[in-house]
Formats: structure tokens, C-alpha cells, sequence
């Protein structure tokens, strides 16, 4: 492979520094921009009318009901955001070990599609696909004998996605890891008439220490968890996400993924993946995106908040990092403060 970069002539001749000399001739020479197109903002939703709440280990987020999602999609449109994701905190009165809800038509996810499409049909609409939000055990997938059990999951997912699709969904979400799931997603869409469905798929998904705050946001951590819940399962889904030690395993699961249907790719978490990021973006050169998870937002948060750092300029910078490992955009619940500052 030639060599793809200019060799600099000796010191004094080039001075590196004199591009960098004043904010003008800085952003004259950039490589890499940051701007609210680039952004999906999850929410998180609760029941009920004019409700919201403070996640704790999220400071700033909050869960909203339906109607004040509804204006806080409005809010992105304005600041120019293309897209929010959706993520419910269910009744534990409705979850189940079949875990029904996932595909009820009136769960609290698909009546929320509902609502933005009629209302702010500007949004894009995207959905979070995996059953821990509706498990009492609060795992992605069915938990049989102490197991997590791939093919079953599969089918409800497959009821879970064909619901969203219905309700209005403009991008569905998997994000269970289950084995097959994209290629059984991607067929029953086409077979209903739902060709024009995306997905984006959470393909290289890490068995990650930095879910904890969101697992607090949807529910899901007590559950999972749990003194009912024994043996390897407990607390652990190491067995369905990524070992964090590999990454050429990342770029099999993408291909995979890809030729069985996804029309776009996750990685997540972000930041400690931003190799894998880049990996995926330069093997495959389709649209890649990184999830800023909820450990990465409470880091920043809980260190600007002590004062260690200066958290404006660390949001900035770890969001810039995505674009400069290659990711067409970011899920990050930074995202309408970001959007504010850039002029959105």
C-alpha cells in the first residue's frame, strides 16, 4: 500500500504550530466536524400523563410520559436532531416470564410511536429491540435453567419488531445479540409488507461495566440481579454480548449482520471501543454509529459535577472522537445540550 501521508521538510521549514496559531486558521485545517445531524437522543419513557423523573445515576436525564416526549421530540426537531430512540420503564405488573408485553400493540413503547409519528412526523422514530425491559429477570432473552436461550428469544423477538414496525417505526433496534435474529427480523418485515423499515443493528454489542446507570433507568437492574436469579445468570450476560477482549470477532458479527439484512451497524459502548469503531468503519464502509452509554454520560457528569474536569469540553471532545474513529453519528443523551451549544 503506498504511502498515504506528505512527509514534512525538516524544522524550521515547517512550523506544525502555524496552522494552529488562531481559532480561524484552526478550523481551516479541521479533519473532523461535529453537528446535530450527527446525533440520536434516547429517551426514556414512563406511564402516565405530565409524569416525569430524574434517573439518579443520570444526572440531567429523566424518564418521560408519553405526552412530554412528544414535546421533547419537537425540541429536537428544532435544534436540528434527525432522530430520538425509545426506551420504556415497564410496570413490573406487566412483566411476565413470556414476557407478552414486549409485543402488545398498546405497550408503552408503541403507543409512544404512535404519538410522535401523528405529532412530530419530522423525527425519525427508533426502537430498542430485546426483552429485558418485559423479563422479570431482566435479561435480553428468555432465561431457561439458568440459561439464556438463543431460538425462542428469536421468535418473540421477531413479534417484538413486526409490533414497532406496525405502530410506525421508522428504525428498529436490536440490540439482544441473540444469534440469527437480524436475517428473522429482516424476513418476517419483508414478508408484512415493511420493506422500507431500517435496521440498525447492535452488532458488535460488549458484555460491558458501563450499563449500570441505564439499567437503573429502564428497571432492569434489581431484576437482573436479583436473589431469585442463580448461577452464571445472575448479573451477567457475558454469554450473549461480546467478550471487551476481542475485536476481530466484532468485524464476523458486522458481516454477519450485514448479509442478513441490516442496513446499518452499532457499536457499543463507545469510547473504550473507538478501535472497533474504526475497524468496522474501514472494513465495511457502511453507516456506522456508537452508542455513548449511560456509564460513559455519568463519568463525565459525576467528574464535571466535583469539578475535576471541565464536563462542556469533555462532552465536546468524546463526541468528536466518535466522528474521528469514523461513526456516522452518536447515540448519547447529550444530545439537545450539544445541539444548543452548536447552534442547532
Amino acid at each position: 500500500m503506498a504511502e498515504r501521508f506528505h512527509t514534512p521538510p525538516p524544522f524550521p521549514a515547517a512550523r506544525l504550530r502555524r496552522a494552529r496559531r488562531t481559532a480561524p486558521l484552526r478550523a481551516l485545517v479541521r479533519e473532523t466536524g461535529l453537528s446535530p445531524e450527527d446525533l440520536i437522543w434516547p429517551l426514556f419513557l414512563l406511564e402516565g400523563e405530565g409524569r416525569r423523573e430524574a434517573v439518579e445515576s443520570m444526572p440531567g436525564v429523566e424518564r418521560l410520559s408519553i405526552d412530554l416526549a412528544v414535546e421533547a421530540a419537537r425540541a429536537a426537531v428544532g435544534l436540528g436532531i434527525p432522530a430520538i430512540c425509545l426506551f420504556p420503564k415497564t410496570d413490573p405488573a406487566k412483566k411476565s416470564d413470556a414476557c407478552e408485553e414486549a409485543w402488545s400493540p398498546d405497550n408503552l413503547t408503541n403507543r409512544a410511536i404512535r404519538a410522535l409519528k401523528a405529532e412530530v412526523p419530522e423525527i425519525a422514530v427508533m426502537t430498542d429491540i430485546a426483552l429485558d425491559p418485559y423479563n422479570p429477570a431482566g435479561h435480553d432473552g428468555y432465561l431457561k435453567g439458568g440459561e439464556i436461550v438463543n431460538d425462542e428469544t428469536v421468535e418473540a423477538l421477531v413479534k417484538m419488531a413486526l409490533a414497532q414496525a406496525e405502530a410506525g417505526a421508522d428504525i428498529l433496534g436490536p440490540s439482544d445479540m441473540m444469534d440469527g435474529r437480524i436475517g428473522a427480523i429482516r424476513g418476517a418485515l419483508e414478508e408484512a409488507g415493511h420493506r422500507d423499515v431500517l435496521i440498525l443493528s447492535y452488532a458488535a454489542k460488549y458484555a460491558s461495566a458501563f450499563y449500570g446507570p441505564f439499567r437503573d433507568a429502564v428497571g432492569a437492574r434489581a431484576a437482573l440481579e436479583g436473589a431469585e436469579i442463580k448461577g452464571a445468570a445472575k448479573g451477567d450476560k457475558s454469554t450473549y454480548q461480546m467478550d471487551p477482549a476481542n475485536s476481530d470477532e466484532a468485524l464476523r458479527l458486522v458481516a454477519r449482520d450485514l448479509a442478513e439484512g441490516a442496513d446499518m451497524v452499532m457499536v457499543k459502548p463507545g469510547m473504550p471501543y473507538l478501535d472497533v469503531c474504526r475497524r468496522v468503519k474501514e472494513a465495511f464502509g457502511v453507516p456506522t454509529f456508537a452508542y455513548q452509554v449511560s456509564g460513559e454520560y455519568a463519568m463525565i457528569e459525576g467528574a464535571a459535577a466535583r469539578g475535576w474536569i471541565d464536563g462542556e469540553r469533555a462532552m465536546l471532545e468524546s463526541l468528536l472522537a466518535f466522528k474521528r474513529a469514523g461513526c456516522n453519528g452518536i447515540l448519547t443523551y447529550y444530545a439537545p445540550r450539544v445541539a444548543r451549544l452548536l447552534g442547532g
